[in-house]
Formats: structure tokens, C-alpha cells, sequence
């Protein structure tokens, strides 16, 4: 027999990470995922190894964009849900606005940049820049942020 929710927070999350966030104009497109861990919803993509492929593996100059949430997958079975598996077909953000975990505490406006570890930060120290997006909320380290291209 079916379970009925009977639980229900008090206040909705304004998102979760790889969400688009508004309706603002905005280009995306698609590449094959070739890390076997896959990639995550609302990382950083970059260019990969074979033609049209894409990582999170971050490279500097590389960068393809942030990969979208796709709602269906954590459906199939064996897949790990809100992660892109290898050989699936991430979409990607290349310009708009996009929701994304802060590893630091970023002020809007802030230049973001990604950790070897796939980490979106507002550190430049040792990180791979993220050309053109900046922070467009104010948040503590782990808070959902928007993340903006224009």
C-alpha cells in the first residue's frame, strides 16, 4: 500500500544546489560526463578529455560552466541521487543565475572560484578562477547561494 507524507517543514528551502534560480536570461547546453564518481548537481563543469566530453576536475581556462539539477535522476536505479553518472549527459549552465553551496562566506559581488576538490568559493588563493560569475546573495559557509553570470 502506498505511504501518504504526513510531515511537512514549516518553511519550504528556497533551493537546492544546481536549481536555476530565476528566469533571467540564460544559455545551457550539454556535454558527456566522463569522472566515474560523476558530478554533482550545482558544481563547477570544465572542457574534457575526449571531444564533447566535461569534468569536475577543475582546469584553469577550461571552464564549461555549473551543472543543472535534473529532477528524475536520483529515480533510476543504482544511480546516486543529485549526481550527473558517468557517460550521462549533464546540462550546464553557461550564463544565468544558479543556486550553489558557499564553502566560504561570500558577500554579493564576490569573484567565485573552485577548490581542486570541486569546492565554490570566493578564495582565489590556490583555486581555479570561474571567469564572469560572481556571488549574487551574501552567505556563511555551507548556505545555499546564487551564483550569477551575465
Amino acid at each position: 500500500m502506498a505511504i501518504n507524507q504526513d510531515t511537512y517543514f514549516d518553511t519550504l528551502p528556497v533551493g537546492y544546489p544546481g536549481m536555476v534560480a530565476n528566469g533571467e536570461t540564460s544559455n545551457r547546453i550539454s556535454r558527456t560526463c566522463e569522472d566515474a564518481g560523476g558530478i554533482a548537481f550545482g558544481k563547477a563543469v570544465f572542457r574534457g578529455a575526449a571531444d564533447h566530453g566535461c569534468t569536475a576536475t577543475p582546469t584553469a581556462g577550461k571552464l564549461l560552466g555549473i551543472s543543472i539539477a535534473h529532477e528524475a535522476l536520483g529515480l533510476l536505479a543504482g544511480s546516486t541521487p543529485d549526481v550527473y553518472p558517468q557517460f550521462s549527459t549533464p546540462a550546464i549552465m553557461e550564463l544565468g543565475v544558479i543556486w550553489v553551496t558557499a564553502s566560504a562566506s561570500v558577500v554579493q559581488g564576490d569573484q567565485a572560484y573552485v577548490t581542486s576538490a570541486g569546492a565554490i568559493t570566493n578564495v582565489s588563493t590556490s583555486n581555479v578562477i570561474l571567469p564572469g560569475w560572481f556571488f549574487d546573495t551574501t552567505g556563511a559557509s555551507g548556505d545555499l547561494v546564487k551564483l550569477a553570470r551575465r
